[in-house]
């Protein structure tokens, strides 16, 4: 562990909002199990394919006091919209985590309604997850993927089913998020991984934060603070506060939510240097702004009824 983030106080409670679990054996994720390993943004990820199942993140967690978890899409095989939800049902079936689940349905595609209908049967769903066409840096004033005219047909059926969102995509497509937002006030957005700050220049972060800023506005949409690693250095306080700092700052202690990204973030740090960075950035909060960050936030924003 790194000596700069030290010791994680013993057994907080926390709900980790965003984590996945795959066993490759049984199943087929083609960035996982493909020969030929696809580009990826941190870098070389050959230690994470290989299964990853309940046991091994307890391991990782074992610091922790893991009150609940919300599975997160694993972008399993295209072809099969069904095996996923029936492989966490099924796990649920024998073991305590994950609480709730994030699923995938292509919002594009022409049966996105009864792809919808299908993973809202089961009653651990709460949330949907597709990734949006994004273009690969900033600059490009062509529209993305959420103004394409069928995605939003696919995000209205989602709205109509009163799911919420997950939405990972680049900070330059945020006033497209904006704009979504607006459109569905009454559905809940919630934006993955800080909106992806991988740019650390002065001029890039000063673009990601006009761009958060600009999608905090609207009251619907919530933060998961996660996966801010940096490829080849270790999770550091000096790297991650002020990005920590600014986006409580913008969206407010009520909407973020802490999470791990484990194991995609287990390329870059473990789990304590993760949430023990979190902890000294937050040491001085109220202990119930901490709770809120940690734990009940998630418990909230996705409906898990924990107490």
């Amino acid at each position: 562990m790194s000596s700069e983030v030290g010791q994680p106080p013993r057994q907080r409670r926390i709900v980790d909002a965003h984590h996945h679990l795959w066993d490759l054996s049984k199943n087929y994720h083609p960035w996982l199990c493909d020969a030929t390993p696809i580009p990826f943004r941190y870098g070389e990820y050959t230690a994470i394919r290989k299964n990853y199942l309940l046991p091994d993140y307890l391991n990782d967690a074992q610091n922790y006091q893991i009150q609940g978890s919300v599975y997160v899409e694993t972008e399993w095989d295209p072809l099969d919209y069904k095996g996923e939800v029936l492989y966490v049902a099924e796990m649920k079936k024998v073991q305590r985590l994950p609480t709730v689940g994030v699923m995938h349905v292509r919002l594009d595609d022409l049966n996105a309604e009864e792809k919808l209908e299908f993973q809202r049967q089961f009653n651990f769903v709460r949330s949907i997850r597709h990734k949006p066409k994004a273009h690969a840096k900033p600059g490009n004033n062509e529209p993305g993927g959420m103004e394409n005219a069928q995605w939003r047909i696919g995000f209205e059926y989602l709205s109509r089913l009163g799911l919420r969102f997950d939405l990972q995509t680049p900070w330059w497509h945020m006033h497209e998020a904006h704009a979504l937002a607006s459109a569905y006030p009454d559905t809940s957005i919630i934006i993955n991984h800080s909106g992806l700050p991988a740019d650390r220049s002065s001029d890039g972060l000063h673009q990601w934060k006009q761009a958060m800023q600009k999608v905090s506005e609207c009251p619907n949409v919530a933060l998961k603070i996660s996966g801010i690693s940096i490829p080849k250095s270790s999770w550091n306080i000096e790297t991650n506060r002020w990005i920590v700092e600014t986006l409580i700052e913008l969206f407010g202690i009520a909407r973020c939510m802490f999470a791990s990204n484990f194991p995609v973030d287990k390329v870059c740090a473990s789990f304590d240097e993760i949430y023990g960075g979190f902890e000294k950035i937050v040491a001085n909060f109220a202990e119930q702004e901490k709770d809120m960050l940690f734990r009940s936030n998630a418990n909230r924003i996705y409906a898990m009824g924990l107490e």
